[in-house]
C-alpha cells in the first residue's frame, strides 16, 4: 500500500501515517480533511481497495498461502460481506447521482465511504452527513455489521450477522413446517446451537451497550442522530458519525461524562463486550 501510494503521488510520511492507518483500521490521518485532502481519485481507490482487504479473515490469507485459493473464495462469511459491499456501493452510487452528476464520481465516493465504513477505519473524503436520508441509512447499517471477524475491523461482525440471518430464515420455516428439523450452517459445516445462543447473546449486549450509551450521550441535549450516532460509532470503533460527530465535525462539544462513557464504548467494543462484562461478573473475583 505504502508504494501504491507513494506512486500515485502521496509524500512518503503520508504514505505511511495512511498504510499504517488503514492496517489498523484506525482511521488516523496527518491531513484535517482526511483522505479527501488530496483529491486524487487513484489514491481513494487503493486506499478503498486496502481497507476491505484488512476487513476480511486473516485465516483467508492463510489458506492462500497454503495454496487453497479456493477454499479461501468458498468462504460464506467472505461472500456475505462483498455482496453487503457491493449492494451497499450501488445504493449508495443511485442515491448520490443528483449530487455527484454522473455515475463515475459518484462510485468514487460511495466506494470510498462503504468501504471506510464497513471497515470501521474511518477515513473520509467526502461529508456525507449532506448525502441523501437513505445513503446515510446505508452506512449506518455498515457501522453495525462492520468487518468480517478475525479482521482488524469492529462492529458485530459479518459472521455472527449472517448467522442471526440464517438462524431467523430457519425459524420462519420451522413455523411454517413444525415438524422440519433444519440445522444452521457455515462454510458448508453445522453450527451447534450452544454457538448460535452465544451469537444472540452478543446482539443483545451489544444493543443493551448502545443503548445505555446512548442514554447517557443524550443528556447533552443534542439531536437524538448525532447521539446514537456517535455512541454507535464509538461502540463500532467506526470514528465518525452523522451531524455534528460527522465527517467534518467532532466529539469536542459533549460533556466530560459523555465523554468517558463514550471512551468506554469504544473500549467494550473493541474487546468485544464479553471480556469487560465478565471484570464486573463478582464471581469472578470471588476466591474459588
Amino acid at each position: 500500500e505504502v508504494v501504491l501510494l507513494m506512486a500515485a503521488g502521496m509524500p512518503l510520511y503520508d504514505a505511511l501515517v495512511h498504510a499504517f492507518s488503514t492496517a489498523g483500521t484506525g482511521g488516523f490521518s496527518n491531513r484535517a480533511a482526511s483522505v479527501g485532502a488530496y483529491d486524487s481519485a487513484v489514491i481513494d481507490v487503493i486506499i478503498s481497495v486496502f481497507m476491505l482487504l484488512f476487513s476480511v479473515n486473516f485465516g483467508l490469507y492463510f489458506l492462500v498461502l497454503q495454496k487453497r485459493l479456493r477454499e479461501a473464495l468458498k468462504s460464506d462469511e467472505l461472500r456475505f460481506f462483498l455482496l453487503v459491499v457491493a449492494l451497499a456501493t450501488v445504493g449508495i452510487t443511485v442515491a448520490n447521482l443528483p449530487i455527484y452528476g454522473d455515475v463515475l464520481n459518484s462510485l468514487r465516493y460511495a466506494f470510498f465511504q462503504v468501504s471506510s465504513i464497513v471497515s470501521t477505519t474511518g477515513f473520509a473524503t467526502a461529508d456525507y452527513v449532506l448525502w441523501p436520508q437513505v445513503a446515510q441509512f446505508i452506512l449506518i447499517l455498515l457501522m453495525f455489521m462492520g468487518a468480517c471477524a478475525g479482521s482488524t475491523g469492529g462492529g458485530i461482525k459479518s459472521s455472527r450477522v449472517l448467522l442471526l440471518l440464517r438462524a431467523v430464515r430457519r425459524e420462519i420455516r420451522q413455523i411454517s413446517h413444525p415438524r422440519l428439523v433444519e440445522v444452521v450452517k457455515l462454510d458448508g459445516k453445522a453450527v451447534d446451537e450452544e454457538t448460535l445462543n452465544t451469537v444472540f447473546v452478543f446482539f443483545t449486549c451489544f444493543f443493551l451497550v448502545l443503548g445505555g450509551t446512548c442514554l447517557v450521550v443524550s443528556l447533552d441535549g443534542f439531536s437524538l442522530t448525532t447521539s446514537c450516532s456517535a455512541a454507535l460509532a464509538c461502540i463500532s470503533n467506526t470514528g465518525p458519525g452523522l451531524e455534528a460527530v460527522g465527517p467534518l465535525g467532532n466529539f469536542a462539544a459533549f460533556s466530560s461524562l459523555s465523554k468517558v462513557v463514550l471512551s468506554m464504548a469504544m473500549l467494550v467494543g473493541r474487546l468485544e463486550i464479553f471480556p469487560i462484562l465478565i471484570l464486573f461478573q463478582p464471581s469472578t473475583w470471588g476466591r474459588n
